[in-house]
């Protein structure tokens, strides 16, 4: 595999100059000299990242036989290939820094690697494909857009696609919440429903407040991160407020205001104390997200192993050639 095969102890860089260079806007390539930190950072977020990809296609997966019309089906069935794909650009990024999709995915296995905590809550109703589209897209478009600019080549020129495929699954989202808030009102109700279980936990995507974040100060000197989880938040919150008013929804929020002096609103703080038990692994679908990724895992071994052994006759018809 091509993870295999490229440089990996390209990890004695001086730091004063390596920083000089991101301080300069010069992106580092996977060749490049670089800190062993700033590859184990790198590796960490972007396996994150394509994990939560992958896992994120399982909430929605499960509505495309139940959607409402066919072209709903078909719109929600492009979606979750385009999350597939993300996923697969995602993990050929991480694969330059020298680690293997395979070791990845032993990791998320293994609960080594974690992925977006949003994707351990069920999608119970059609409407929460819209809440998942308009709050959760949302908030990854929120995190995501400035990693367009990320000091890690590969990274930043796989947000790009990415980037403007998650904006269309923003709008897909909330075009079911327009129909659903502007429809009948058993279905206005779902949709303010969807709105209520999903608002905490999308806030919760940026992660926890910057001066709880473990890896947000250093990440942020190194441009692999170009904003703060509250800045991030407050941004989401701003923008996605006056949609719900707009909808005619109430968000969720009895301390939600308009602050005047910071030209944002003052809201609620998520139950971080929820946050952390689901990212330990006790949230309501963690163990069936985790058994269905394993199942999958196994369950392709063969294929895998076919497609390996299929390359490996090639590369011999070509030597005998």
């Amino acid at each position: 595999m091509y993870a295999q095969n490229i440089e990996t102890d390209q990890t004695g860089a001086d730091d004063a100059a390596f920083q000089a260079r991101i301080d300069a806007g010069i992106k580092v390539e996977p060749k490049d000299p670089m800190p062993a930190g700033y590859r184990k950072t790198l590796i960490r977020q972007i396996g994150q990242h394509a994990h939560s990809e992958v896992v994120g296609q399982l909430p929605e997966g499960n509505w495309i036989t139940r959607a409402p019309s066919l072209e709903r089906k078909l719109i929600l069935l492009a979606k979750v290939q385009d999350e597939a794909g993300h996923g697969l650009y995602l993990y050929c990024a991480c694969e330059t820094l020298g680690i293997s999709r395979d070791e990845l995915t032993e990791k998320l296995l293994s609960g080594e690697m974690k992925y977006s905590s949003i994707f351990n809550y069920p999608t119970l109703t059609w409407a929460d494909m819209g809440a998942v589209g308009w709050l959760v897209d949302g908030a990854a478009i929120m995190n995501q857009v400035p990693l367009q600019r990320c000091s890690y080549g590969p990274y930043s020129r796989a947000m790009v696609r990415i980037c403007k495929e998650e904006s269309f699954h923003q709008r897909q989202g909330y075009s079911i919440m327009m129909n659903m808030a502007f429809g009948t009102p058993e279905q206005k109700e779902m949709a303010q429903d969807a709105l209520n279980r999903f608002w905490y936990p999308s806030l919760m995507m940026f992660g926890p407040s910057d001066k709880d974040s473990v890896h947000s100060a250093q990440s942020m000197r190194w441009k692999i991160k170009m904003n703060g989880n509250d800045e991030l938040r407050q941004k989401f919150v701003n923008e996605t407020v006056p949609q719900a008013d707009y909808l005619g929804l109430k968000v969720p929020d009895d301390k939600l205001q308009w602050n005047e002096a910071k030209q944002g609103y003052d809201f609620s703080e998520p139950d971080w104390n929820e946050f952390y038990q689901v990212v330990k692994g006790n949230g309501p679908c963690n163990r069936e997200r985790l058994e269905a990724r394993r199942e999958a895992w196994e369950g392709g071994q063969w294929f895998r192993d076919g497609l390996m052994a299929y390359a490996a006759k090639e590369t011999r018809r070509r030597a005998a050639a």
